[in-house]
């Protein structure tokens, strides 16, 4: 069920300006009828100001007075044709200095046991740049001699979770089926 907005905030209004019930209240809220009652002793949310549901269209005035009336009526939540919030595009991965001289170690490991992996797909992974890829591919980083491949997981690059992602989101797009070949016995 959805709640409203700032519950403790609602449940505080509703218990000083309503004659809800404490269970109605903690319905609506989702929150417990302990609380509820706390929240009226005045032993929890002292320092919360009142959120009013009916002002900010979470609930109407007629169903408040309903529910007042039937004491095993529950208050339903309006339903607003607001657009929900949504969750926050990931930006650039930040690396921090300590394990920026790590990334051609991982790049080099990852080369190495998945190529089927894109440019792409290893930047937004590690957090590097196509560039630092392809100079690591082609031996001409100018750390090249120094770089040993080491997988991104162990270095805190990634993690596991988001490496095995990746690659099975690779592996249809690289997979490559190669028949095997016979060889005859006897050459004509």
């Amino acid at each position: 069920m959805a709640l409203p907005l700032m519950p403790k905030a609602t449940a505080v209004w509703l218990v000083e300006n309503t004659a809800l019930s404490f269970e109605q209240i903690a319905d609506f809220c989702g929150l417990h009828p302990l609380e509820i009652q706390a929240i009226a002793d005045g032993e929890v949310a002292s320092g919360i100001v009142g959120l009013d549901p009916v002002g900010n269209g979470q609930v109407s005035r007629p169903e408040v007075e309903r529910c007042e009336a039937d004491p095993d009526a529950r208050l339903k939540l309006n339903i607003t044709d607001y657009p929900q919030p949504r969750a926050k595009q990931k930006g650039a991965r930040y690396t921090p200095v300590s394990k920026r001289q790590d990334r051609p170690d991982a790049i080099a490991w990852i080369l190495k046991h998945h190529p089927e992996l894109s440019d792409a797909q290893i930047c937004k992974l590690i957090g590097t740049t196509k560039p630092t890829i392809q100079s690591v591919r082609d031996k001409t980083h100018w750390n090249a001699t120094n770089i040993k491949p080491r997988n991104p997981v162990t270095l805190g690059l990634c993690s596991e979770a988001d490496l095995e992602k990746v690659v099975t989101l690779a592996r249809p797009r690289g997979a490559v089926i190669v028949a095997p070949v016979e060889h005859d016995e006897h050459p004509e």
